[in-house]
């Protein structure tokens, strides 16, 4: 269970640190920039890669923990005749199985990075690692999403036990 929880909050704090690093080179380009008229040459660079850490790092986390943003328009009305669970385990199910279409091509498009060396300007980044990185976390929300759906579809007892844990 330790291992689970670890697994589950250590994306949360990966997200933080990038925000809090991302905040800090912020202040300190700003502070460099107005005093000294020297800014940080790296800062673009390296807020892409901050940005990108702290966005797809949460990713699966937000889908196994049904977090997702959500419009009720229509839960009235599946909820009068008890198809809640249907329509929740079916969107689930469904948008997990076309987001392996984003991951084959996000793989697809790291791998041409990687082969043809691109690097970041100043700080020679190679740019496929943040590919990966981006890769590897739409790749383990798809499999959430779908596992999620799975869940919610065939084991609504699990569902309810497995799908409101909290990290935290």
């Amino acid at each position: 269970m330790k291992v689970l929880r670890l697994c589950a909050i250590a994306p949360i704090w990966l997200a933080a640190v990038a925000l809090f690093l991302l905040m800090v080179m912020t202040f300190f380009d700003v502070i460099l920039r107005s005093s000294f008229d020297a800014p940080i040459e790296a800062a673009t660079e390296l807020t892409r890669i901050l940005v990108a850490v702290a966005v797809f790092s949460v990713m699966p986390h937000i889908t196994l923990s049904r977090q997702q943003i959500a419009v009720d328009l229509t839960d009235s009305l599946f909820e009068r005749f008890n198809l809640s669970r249907l329509r929740d385990g079916a969107n689930f199910l469904i948008c997990g199985i076309l987001m392996f279409w984003p991951v084959e091509r996000l793989w697809t498009l790291a791998e041409r990075t990687r082969g043809y060396g691109d690097v970041t300007e100043y700080i020679g980044i190679p740019q496929y690692l943040p590919m990966w990185f981006i890769s590897a976390s739409v790749t383990l929300t798809a499999i959430g999403m779908v596992s999620c759906g799975a869940i919610i579809l065939f084991s609504p007892t699990l569902a309810k036990k497995v799908l409101t844990w909290k990290a935290h």
